[in-house]
């Protein structure tokens, strides 16, 4: 076998393999009224054999991907590893105009949900819409160690 039919058969493989993930990653979700959002995040991970902690910020962002409606957040609580509520975050609920955001921090300080922390967030609309995007971003330093990644939400009944 030459080269190029061996990069030919590399090629067909990783699409074989990786487009169909690609396409699921891709797929609209159905328009919903109102939601429950399960969000996992994490206030530290480990790193080393010795399980050395690394302290992380979180960001929860909520994003209003439809173009011609507004949505109403309702609940944003964060939870600990253990499933206890930590913190209320809304003392009213949050209107979100069609195509913005809002978030809600946890700073890098708070160790209190650990690596496996959470939130629930729960919006309605007055009609079915594109469901808000609903992710948490957790940042993290130390020394010269810095690690970046994302959790997406997902629905919850």
């Amino acid at each position: 076998m030459n080269w190029k039919s061996s990069m030919i058969h590399r090629l067909l493989l990783f699409f074989l393999l990786f487009a169909p993930c690609a396409l699921l990653a891709s797929e609209p979700f159905p328009p919903a009224a109102e939601q429950r959002v399960y969000v996992p995040a994490y206030s530290h991970i480990y790193h080393g054999n010795k399980e050395i902690p690394l302290l992380l910020s979180i960001t929860l962002s909520i994003r209003n991907i439809d173009p011609r409606h507004s949505l109403t957040v309702t609940t944003v609580d964060y939870y600990e590893t253990q499933g206890k509520l930590l913190k209320h975050f809304l003392t009213e609920p949050v209107v979100l105009s069609p195509m913005s955001s809002t978030r809600f921090i946890v700073p890098q300080k708070d160790t209190t949900g650990g690596s496996g922390a959470n939130f629930i967030v729960s919006w309605k609309a007055e009609e079915k819409i594109n469901p808000p995007i609903i992710e948490s971003v957790m940042i993290g330093t130390q020394s010269q160690l810095g690690i970046s990644f994302t959790s997406r939400g997902r629905a919850i009944f």
